[in-house]
């Protein structure tokens, strides 16, 4: 018998506001980093693993690499499905995104995130992941 791993991804709409654009009239390029936070928010609390439970756990869990690759441009009034899954959780919390039009599903935008656990009272970068991240995803080290 196996198991199935469990899904550890999460998909959110959204749609661009006005003060979203730059003068050309695209999402300008620092806003994809809030709607991949938007994302990671959601995909996190599905397990009970935002950020206040981060804390209260006794970690913090700092964004240390993020990386974006613009395929397309995202426009006013377009709605956008963002997808965050969880890649890695061993030795880091590594997140991939991607951004698709709503109406057609063509990729606009994809990227990543790494973030590293700091334990609180010490300050001190964890080189594994801690125990409690695994228990939250339901997943082994």
């Amino acid at each position: 018998m196996t198991t199935q791993a469990p899904d550890l991804s999460h998909e959110i709409t959204l749609s661009p506001a006005f003060h979203d654009l730059d003068p050309m009239d695209v999402v300008w390029h620092g806003n994809y980093a809030r709607y991949f936070e938007h994302a990671r928010c959601a995909l996190l609390a599905r397990f009970d693993y935002d950020y206040p439970a981060m804390r209260d756990s006794g970690y913090a869990w700092p964004v240390v690499d993020m990386r974006v690759k613009f395929v397309r441009p995202v426009v006013y009034g377009q709605r956008v499905i963002v997808r965050a899954t969880i890649v890695e959780w061993e030795n880091r919390l590594k997140i991939d995104y991607e951004i698709r039009d709503e109406a057609a599903g063509q990729r606009l935008t994809k990227g990543y995130t790494v973030q590293v656990a700091v334990d609180m009272a010490t300050r001190e970068m964890c080189y594994v992941c801690p125990p409690v991240l695994w228990q939250r995803l339901g997943v082994q080290a």
